[in-house]
């Protein structure tokens, strides 16, 4: 495990101030209604908020390189507690120094507890107060995370920014089972908070409540009694209607303080991303960029394209006109149909890679738009463009 110490030279090396005694600080650098532009201070360096995290779920982000990732801006990355504990193991990545140096990236990473992934194995566990017993997908095999369990492996890993294992639900689900795993994910919070050992790691709470706006004011009340670094809001865009995903957001973000960063869980949508920086939110990560550009769908100004389709057979425009990546600098739409139908590689990663560019800089523009004062305009503009095919 790279201790404290190698942590902070490396940040020296990059030329970020931190502070040791308080290496994470969340800084609001301006405000539009109630969308914010900020900095998230971490050991490896600091995030421009609002941000998008691409996934890297096993310690990558699938079709993109970390040279790539870094060109393109990202600040941040997430992976995934629950795949990285199965495979390679928490003790492997810990030789080999931790989770930045076992997958080469020296920037800020996030792990995700894996709660949701061991939750939606609805055969494969049994949830008690104690934590959750499961049988591994790979290959049928028993196991066990605990709140104290999951905190121990990302501390294992070394990530920045670690997350409790928390009762994640879909839609719809009635008030009293809400209330129950409600009840269960602040309890586990309780106990990750008091098995944390590093001082390197801020633990930020995942706020559930189902859909019930007293639930989820009552989760976020918890958590901000525990004073917590930052803020996660859980249990969202899990099949509901957009306008109560949006209602819900709204209602909880007025529980939040102002001085914590907010990261909503799993969201990835051009739109939702905009709706979700208007309602006060900081942090952003999901799988929809490379999931969709794995099967030949691409973001554009005006919606999503489906390149499988046979009217871009002959369509020699970039994925993009207006996008600057070096795939819409180099490569039509036909070229690459052409590849997904002959069954090659290089389209996947195209277009994942155009897919990541694209919401990386919806996100810059959010935040320029923020810091001048036009968020608002923005908004409306780029929304009523996209509209026409989402």
């Amino acid at each position: 495990m790279r201790s404290p110490p190698a942590i902070i030279r490396g940040i020296l090396l990059r030329g970020v101030q931190v502070v040791r005694a308080q290496p994470f600080r969340f800084e609001v650098l301006a405000r539009d209604g109630a969308a914010r532009a900020g900095i998230l201070y971490t050991p490896h360096g600091p995030v421009r908020t609002p941000c998008f995290a691409p996934v890297a779920t096993n310690a990558a982000v699938r079709g993109v390189t970390g040279w790539d990732l870094r060109s393109l801006g990202a600040d941040l990355l997430l992976a995934n507690t629950f795949h990285l504990y199965l495979r390679p193991g928490p003790e492997l990545i810990q030789q080999a120094g931790g989770l930045h140096a076992f997958m080469g990236w020296s920037g800020p990473l996030l792990t995700d507890s894996g709660g949701f992934q061991v939750l939606s194995l609805a055969h494969l566990r049994r949830v008690t107060d104690r934590g959750v017993v499961f049988r591994s997908p790979i290959d049928g095999s028993l196991h066990e995370l605990t709140p104290e369990r999951v905190v121990e492996i990302q501390e294992a890993l070394g990530s920045d920014i670690i997350t409790p294992l928390d009762v994640c639900s879909g839609y719809p689900l009635d008030e009293d089972q809400a209330r129950e795993a409600l009840c269960r994910t602040m309890r586990w919070l309780e106990r990750a908070l008091a098995a944390r050992r590093r001082p390197d790691q801020a633990l930020f709470g995942i706020l559930q409540g189902g859909f019930s706006p007293a639930l989820r004011a009552q989760a976020a009340a918890h958590a901000v009694r525990l004073n917590l670094p930052g803020y996660a809001i859980g249990g969202l865009s899990v099949g509901e209607p957009l306008s109560l995903t949006y209602e819900l957001l709204e209602y909880t973000v007025r529980y939040l303080p102002e001085d914590r960063p907010r990261y909503l869980m799993g969201v990835g949508s051009p739109p939702g991303i905009v709706e979700a920086i208007a309602r006060g939110v900081d942090l952003f990560d999901c799988v929809l960029p490379t999931r969709v550009g794995r099967t030949g769908v691409v973001f554009t100004r005006e919606g999503r394209l489906n390149l499988r389709n046979s009217p871009f057979r002959t369509d020699f425009r970039p994925l993009d006109p207006e996008c600057a990546c070096r795939v819409c600098q180099q490569h039509t739409r036909a070229y690459v149909r052409h590849l997904f139908k002959a069954g090659e590689l290089l389209g996947p990663i195209l277009a994942t890679y155009h897919n990541v560019a694209f919401l990386l800089r919806w996100v810059e523009e959010a935040r320029e738009a923020i810091l001048q004062g036009t968020f608002a305009a923005w908004r409306d503009r780029v929304l009523a463009r996209y509209a026409t095919r989402w």
